[in-house]
């Protein structure tokens, strides 16, 4: 005969779980798991942003400052507050960039980490207060064009990746899309000059000036492709003109945002971009 007490001690098994249970990740924080790329930054509960982060990438000749500074004009007329951010802007160590890449003396990981420091500085201390404020964060350049200068560089793109997990998503993302030979040609042209970061000197593509900012741009851009296939970027071309490029952002733009009307005529102070 069974014993009654054993029976009691018997431990009851629970029903097997179902296959779409087992199919679907448990995630803990639905908010979370959207607003950022993996981790969640510490400390922010993302229910208390109620401002939208906008993201302009592109290479160098691009358009990107161009279109921030009418974009940031446009916003402001409509009566939101606006708040810009782009790489080395950081009080914590942007001037310490600078003088890294003014003597050319740098290594190429001691570089990437200095830029994630800069970008994780201001995004505690500019993007994120102003995004709990309600503002629109117009950022130029994010985190795709620093995990792409890593990546061409030899830095392991999953180490990347990872350094950047507790980013902010952008609510929209757009891509300036440019040839290297039209940067080459407008960055010459306003400077005078070509960038030795930006034209990839550092990794002896060339002797030539100029086929070297090709070929470095050509691999920015290649890893921008890609990027913007996984990341869902506004795809716009870059060689437009500055005011059909910018009709497209402000519709865009103003879609997200509740703008009924996009028109904007810049004001004196900068009529001489719109061309």
């Amino acid at each position: 005969m069974s014993d009654p007490e054993k029976e009691k001690e018997k431990p009851v098994a629970s029903p097997p779980a179902s296959p779409e249970a087992l199919a679907k990740p448990a995630v803990a924080d639905p908010d979370s798991a959207q607003c950022f790329f993996g981790e969640p930054l510490v400390g922010l509960d993302p229910t208390e942003l109620n401002g939208s982060l906008i993201v302009i990438e592109g290479m160098d000749g691009s358009g990107r400052s161009t279109q921030i500074a009418l974009l940031q004009e446009w916003l402001e007329s409509e009566g939101f507050s606006v708040q810009t951010s782009g790489l080395r802007r950081s009080n914590l160590v942007g001037r310490d960039i600078d003088e890294l890449l003014a003597k050319n003396a740098v290594t190429r990981l001691t570089l990437a980490l200095m830029y994630a420091t800069d970008f994780f500085d201001q995004l505690e201390h500019r993007i994120v207060p102003a995004l709990r404020s309600g503002a629109v964060v117009l950022a130029d350049r994010f985190i795709f064009t620093l995990i792409a200068r890593g990546v061409v560089r030899g830095i392991n793109r999953d180490y990347l990746t990872g350094l950047y997990a507790m980013a902010l998503r952008p609510h929209l993302t757009f891509w300036l899309n440019v040839r290297p030979e039209t940067a080459f040609a407008r960055e010459f042209k306003k400077a005078q000059a070509i960038s030795y970061w930006e034209a990839g000197r550092d990794m002896s593509l060339s002797h030539d000036l100029y086929w070297s900012f090709v070929r470095y741009q050509t691999m920015i851009k290649r890893e921008l492709e890609n990027m913007a296939k996984r990341n869902a970027f506004i795809e716009l071309d870059g060689e437009a003109s500055v005011s059909s490029v910018n009709k497209q952002l402000r519709q865009r733009i103003g879609e997200q945002l509740g703008i009924r009307a996009s028109k904007y005529t810049p004001s004196s102070a900068l009529a001489h971009l719109w061309r």
